[in-house]
């Protein structure tokens, strides 16, 4: 478990703190997105039929601002509505790496907000049904901009 919550303190600092000044920011980013992806396949939980107070998003009012600080040139990219429809090359659509990095830490916070104040299966719980149901898609999203940045 040290492991997914270390790697998700190098995530999410990004969103917690500005302008960081960590050198080759997007390999750092790159890895620990990869590194999470890797990790959803290698948590189990049971399921926890507790009741338990809910995650306040509201205590981290400045992570948009953090991660724009952070990556500068992270910005809108093209995304194709439907890569299986091959006959349709004019509908397409917009996304945002600054807003794909944000809603993956914010699930992130919350990962981790669980197993430190609910309980571990909880937190695993809501790891593996967020990952597959919300960040997945960011996490893919997020790596493929950054690729394309590149070259």
């Amino acid at each position: 478990m040290e492991e997914l919550l270390s790697t998700i303190d190098e995530i999410v600092k990004f969103g917690l703190f500005p302008k960081l000044k960590d050198e080759n920011k997007n390999e750092l980013l790159e890895k620990n997105l990869i590194k999470i992806y890797s990790l959803y396949f290698e948590v189990n939980y049971n399921f926890d039929e507790n009741n338990y107070e809910e995650f306040d998003i509201k205590k981290f009012p400045n992570i948009r601002q953090n991660v724009e600080s952070n990556f500068e040139n992270f910005g809108f990219y093209k995304m194709l509505l439907d890569i299986n429809d091959f006959e349709n090359k004019i509908e397409n659509t917009l996304g945002d790496a600054v807003d794909d990095l944000l809603d993956i830490i914010k699930d992130l916070l919350e990962v981790k907000w669980r197993i430190e104040n609910n309980s571990l299966d909880d937190g695993i719980w809501f790891f593996k049904f967020i990952f597959k149901s919300h960040t997945q898609q960011h996490i893919l999203d997020l790596l493929n901009y950054i690729k394309q940045k590149e070259e």
